[in-house]
């Protein structure tokens, strides 16, 4: 008993196979989650954020857009980083750039 107890500890001293799972496999779960979340949250995340950001690019005057805040109007004026829209008839308001959030589709005109 004691002699078998001793040649089991040689062994796994030694650096002997102790039949478990390698590293490779046990990684895998990881992986595959990441990949789950990368194609189903971080890869739409960044083509939103890309088509977002190409929007805001072609925004030219005379365009009718809405903010994230709900505000419909027209583009008076663009600067850097603010644009100016006119909401009614002698209504301006100046807004933060990045906060227009869609162009208005001709089909949503009042």
């Amino acid at each position: 008993m004691i002699w078998s107890d001793g040649v089991a500890w040689a062994q796994t001293a030694a650096g002997a196979p102790q039949g478990g799972p390698g590293l490779l496999v046990s990684l895998i779960p990881f992986v595959l989650i990441f990949l789950i979340f990368y194609f189903l949250l971080i890869r739409p995340q960044k083509q939103r954020s890309s088509q977002h950001k190409a929007m805001l690019d072609a925004l030219t005057k005379g365009d009718k857009v809405i903010t994230s805040g709900g505000l419909w109007g027209t583009i008076a004026n663009l600067g850097k980083e603010t644009v100016t829209l006119q909401i009614a008839d002698s209504v301006k308001v100046k807004v933060e750039r990045s906060h227009v959030t869609q162009l208005q589709r001709i089909d949503d005109e009042e």
